[in-house]
């Protein structure tokens, strides 16, 4: 049996002040801490806004060394966070949050991002979870992204955790999916016969200048940019260590079911576009709380059937990791408390503020 495929991931956070219960506007003094930290400057750095922040795990082989890295990432942020007088969020929006008042990290980079996109640019103010699976071989890759795309959606569904923008309720589960869709390379990309082909149409795009280079390439999954991987991006940031164990975990074993596929010669299902922008959209609209479509069958269910489905498809690849009964139990608690947006909601129909709600988000993303 083949060693089971390796894991990496990426956390972006929001630093707040715990009175104002606010996004800062200076990280600098919290890195500079998180510095300090074991491996620091290769696991932390700062994002597009300086509110922001970002970790990254090393090569796991097993959800439990990803558990293990994102638990001692986490408290590493917790740590600089307290020792210089901020607190850590994992959301895909934070509900106090005005991006009128938040500024750009000074890169060129950004300045080109927000010289090119303007309005676009200036209200993006939302954090991601990224699965990087390692595939080594670049045309299988595409085929795997290719093969994968049915199942973004639910990704987005299960990581649901931006309900509110600039003090309202959007009424969506995660209304940062319906953001990202807005970019030219946004959602859920199209398919590619191969690599040869995948790195023609990028550098016409460069060519073009439609974006800068394949790091803008916001699609909800890519070939790794940097490393031979295959990288999920649907994810919303996810509020618990838990959640982001589970996005690893459906990650690999969706990844490793499209190689089982292609192994045995399977078509590819190939769903209509109108499909999968549709069952994407609904993800983001009503997370696990509607039903959700299943873009192959071309049919709506509730989102547990959605879930079975998924849990049976992937099923062996599942067994072959070792995965099955970790993934399997975290997507039945999943079922039962609903997403990290319906929760974040919960505290506003109980009669609390959007400072409870902070708070509530403060102290999850800082639970072991």
């Amino acid at each position: 049996m083949p060693e089971p495929l390796t894991v990496g991931v990426e956390e972006e956070f929001f630093v707040i002040d715990p009175l104002e219960r606010r996004p800062l506007n200076d990280t600098t003094a919290l890195l500079e801490s998180a510095y300090r930290l074991p491996g620091g400057r290769d696991s932390y750095s700062a994002e597009l806004r300086t509110c922001m922040v970002e970790s990254r795990t090393g090569i796991c082989h097993t959800l439990d060394q990803v558990r293990s890295d994102i638990r001692g990432l986490r408290a590493g942020l917790v740590h600089a966070a307290q020792e210089t007088g901020s607190r850590i969020v994992a959301a895909g929006t934070f509900a106090l949050t005005d991006w009128r008042t938040q500024k750009f990290v000074e890169q060129p980079r950004n300045q080109y991002i927000v010289d090119r996109y303007a309005q676009m640019a200036r209200t993006h103010v939302m954090c991601a979870c990224q699965v990087h699976i390692g595939i080594p071989d670049r045309d299988t890759a595409i085929q795997v992204v290719n093969r994968i795309r049915p199942w973004l959606p639910l990704l987005s569904a299960l990581s649901a955790s931006s309900p509110f923008w600039m003090g309202d309720d959007t009424g969506f589960a995660s209304y940062r999916s319906t953001v990202w869709e807005n970019w030219p390379m946004g959602g859920i990309p199209p398919t590619f016969s191969s690599y040869e082909e995948y790195g023609k149409r990028m550098a016409a795009l460069v060519g073009t200048d439609t974006i800068s280079d394949v790091g803008q390439l916001y699609w909800d999954v890519r070939p790794g940019t940097n490393y031979n991987t295959v990288e999920f991006r649907p994810a919303d940031s996810c509020t618990t260590i838990d959640d982001t164990v589970l996005q690893a975990g459906l990650c690999r074993a969706l990844a490793q079911h499209a190689l089982d596929e292609l192994q045995r010669g399977s078509a590819d299902p190939e769903p209509w576009p109108e499909m999968l922008r549709t069952a994407k959209w609904r993800a983001a609209r009503y997370g696990l709380s509607g039903d959700l479509l299943d873009p192959v069958a071309g049919e709506l269910v509730p989102a547990g059937e959605l879930i079975d489905r998924l849990l049976r498809m992937v099923g062996s690849a599942l067994d072959d990791a070792g995965d099955r009964e970790q993934v399997t139990e975290l997507l039945g608690q999943k079922k039962a408390e609903g997403t990290s947006a319906d929760l974040q909601r919960a505290v506003l129909t109980r009669g609390g503020t959007f400072a409870d709600v902070a708070d509530l988000l403060v102290r999850q993303t800082a639970e072991p």
